[in-house]
């Protein structure tokens, strides 16, 4: 890869014209540079010091591997596709780096919720709704400066089926809502939850669409989720590691049916959580 700098008239600024890297190392995800997945973009630097990265304004996770620096980016469904720009920081040397984003398209779903007012809350319900919303997401856009893991791949958190994938464009009872944020796994009611990573939990709670919900901080805005749980094996400040049981899997808040919903929050960007788990990799 050939980086050509750019000298501005007040700093030293590079311009990397990138092409996104080749990922065959469990230590990394897997990469898809679409809306909803991930660009690992290798950063120019022999920096002993994690760089400064963001994406749209927002902190983005550095991570060391095999003596280089990646930037591990995650794109939320809402981007367009095109041209991106990834900005770094490395002491006063300002890069950044250009990658496509292509396009994805996800199917639809159509689902058929008994409970009316989990389609259509009452008022309320919404008041409830509206309260729980900042602290849901204050929990996915956390920032940890340190990264509590030595590698990004995941086991899964349940045995089970994965019966509906990352994006679908759902409707329920045949009004479209927003598309699925996460990965559901059909398990019997009890089955055991496990942490797919080290972590910390920085938050739980029992909430009006999600249920009962555990939250995972792993370090350097990557946060993962689990919702419709039955119980919850874990209390906030708890140090997790990778398979340690946090709960077991239920149906509580909107659900057809007793199934784990895995999140995965990177840079405050809804992802496809099969990115992280090398034995899924193939399903993409």
């Amino acid at each position: 890869m050939t980086f050509k700098p750019l000298i501005a008239p007040f700093f030293a600024a590079l311009v990397c014209s990138t092409s996104l890297i080749n990922i065959s190392h469990a230590a990394l995800p897997m990469q898809q540079a679409v809306p909803g997945g991930i660009a690992v973009i290798k950063l120019d630097t022999d920096s002993t010091d994690a760089p400064t990265a963001t994406y749209q304004g927002k902190r983005v996770l550095t991570i060391k591997y095999d003596q280089a620096w990646h930037a591990v980016v995650g794109i939320p469904l809402s981007a367009n596709t095109g041209k991106h720009t990834l900005d770094v920081a490395i002491g006063k040397n300002q890069q950044q780096y250009r990658f496509d984003v292509t396009g994805k398209e996800y199917e639809s779903q159509y689902l058929t919720i008994e409970n009316k007012r989990q389609v259509n809350p009452n008022d309320e319900d919404m008041k409830r709704i509206n309260s729980e919303k900042s602290e849901i997401a204050n929990a996915l856009a956390h920032w940890n400066e340190h990264l509590l893991i030595e590698g990004l791949n995941f086991i899964l958190p349940v045995e089970g089926r994965l019966s509906s994938p990352f994006g679908l464009r759902r409707y329920f009872n045949n009004q479209p809502r927003r598309p699925h944020s996460g990965l559901d796994i059909a398990a019997p009611i009890g089955t055991p939850i496990h942490a797919p990573a080290d972590g910390v939990v920085i938050e739980t709670g029992d909430y009006f669409f999600n249920g009962k919900s555990v939250f995972i901080d792993h370090g350097r805005g990557l946060v993962t989720m689990y919702g419709h749980m039955n119980d919850i094996d874990a209390v906030v400040g708890q140090r997790v590691k990778q398979g340690d049981k946090i709960g077991t899997v239920g149906k509580t808040g909107r659900s057809t049916g007793p199934h784990l919903h895995w999140g995965v929050s990177l840079n405050d960007s809804r992802i496809d959580p099969t990115l992280f788990v090398p034995e899924l990799y193939n399903t993409n």
